[in-house]
């Protein structure tokens, strides 16, 4: 395998604040500049080229893990026929990147809608799209599709290409074929490369921020993935699985005042904020997109018993804010304040730790949404590290009162 070194310029960061109709994230900017810039990237990029059957097995053994969470498979099945029907005839399709996190384990940065199309035509199956959502949880739990979901028919349907006519009454010769009806054409498709471009940072030492560039970058000429999104890709850990659960909690979702969950995994962020700053919130310094990588990547470490201290905290909260009436969690425009929310989550959980017997005051609540220095730290430069910490303070010692 030749290695070629590769030297990429880092530009500043910015941290793309959380932009929705039921969320509100402060009167300010929604674009953060962050506070450091990084030089330059020390990265290895090697080149491979793989065929398909080596990728569908890279994938079905777990060693390319296709991050589930990055977002749902999007391809309609006429797209994807086309990029089967491209690789049968010898047309080339774009380069994948894949990311080296260990050995033999790999995370793609991009491509995954075409892996994914890939690992589906052979399996014969394609997912409907009423039940990705579904899907793309199972697939990141265990890394692949096991039979028994794969041949249930309420999640997919048979994956048969669907091809357009050549020319009026002209079909075309692999239309409605599959992986197994494809005849010669089968090892003609197995043999078929895709160039790899495998990526390891050396530096910056210590941090995997490269992915978060390249994913960013990669993503500029189509739909830009949001922070949460490569975030929940990049470090995704059991910890990751449970904020996942717990966001389908209807309780949760009666407190946001969404009834699904969101997309782009805006309400999974307001989530990981909260628990965040309960944690961590002493050690807070900007930018939010650094802090909250920081923090997932260290929840990724997290044993079983303190995930699992984690989802009891939260449940726990979600049962004290069920004596708090929703609307108190409200801005006058009617969305859901995050400022207020990580406050009042990080100083109510930190009460519970100490007092189990608490109880949520609905008084206490609304005496710090209508506090003027936390007002004050809300309105304006919400993520610096003095308006974090005053609102995580005048949050605690509201809360703190006799409950």
């Amino acid at each position: 395998m030749s290695t070629s070194e590769a030297i990429v310029t880092g530009g500043r960061k910015r941290d793309v604040g959380i932009d929705t109709e039921w969320l509100d994230v402060g009167q300010e900017a929604m674009v953060e500049e962050e506070g450091s810039q990084v030089d330059e990237y020390d990265l290895t990029s090697s080149p491979n080229d793989f065929n398909i059957s080596t990728i569908y097995s890279f994938i079905d053994s777990r060693a390319v893990k296709i991050p589930g969470f990055q977002r749902n498979y999007v391809w309609d099945i006429r797209r994807a026929s086309k990029l089967i029907e491209s690789l049968i005839i010898g047309l080339p399709v774009p380069q994948v990147f894949l990311y080296e996190e260990g050995r033999n384990s790999f995370l793609v940065i991009d491509g995954q809608q075409r892996l994914m199309t890939i690992y589906y035509f052979v399996r014969q199956r394609f997912p409907r799209k009423e039940k990705r959502a579904e899907i793309r949880r199972v697939f990141n739990e265990l890394g692949r599709i096991p039979d028994d979901v794969l041949h249930d028919d309420e999640l997919f349907e048979n994956f048969n290409l669907k091809l357009p006519e050549i020319a009026p009454g002209q079909p075309n010769k692999f239309h409605r074929l599959n992986y197994s009806t494809l005849g010669e054409y089968r090892t003609q498709l197995d043999l078929r490369t895709i160039r790899n471009v495998i990526v390891k940072q050396l530096k910056p030492s210590g941090d995997d921020s490269s992915i978060y560039e390249m994913f960013n970058r990669l993503n500029t000429g189509g739909v830009n993935l949001t922070p949460q999104e490569i975030r929940s890709s990049l470090y995704h850990s059991p910890f990751y699985n449970l904020l996942f659960k717990l966001n389908l909690d209807p309780r949760w979702r009666e407190l946001l005042g969404q009834p699904e969950p969101d997309l782009h995994m805006r309400d999974i962020e307001v989530l990981l904020r909260g628990v965040a700053m309960w944690l961590h919130g002493h050690e807070y310094a900007p930018s939010m997109v650094k802090f909250l990588n920081s923090f997932s990547k260290r929840a990724q470490r997290f044993t079983v018993e303190r995930a699992e201290q984690v989802e009891e905290k939260i449940d726990w909260f979600l049962d004290a804010t069920a004596a708090v009436p929703r609307e108190i969690f409200l801005t006058r425009q009617g969305r859901f304040s995050l400022p207020l929310f990580e406050s009042v989550f990080a100083a109510a959980a930190e009460r519970g730790d100490s007092d189990p017997e608490w109880s949520m005051l609905a008084s206490a609540v609304t005496a710090l949404a209508s506090d003027p220095e936390f007002l004050e730290a809300a309105s304006q430069g919400t993520t610096s590290t003095s308006n974090v910490k005053t609102r995580l303070r005048v949050g605690k010692k509201l809360l703190d009162g006799p409950g």
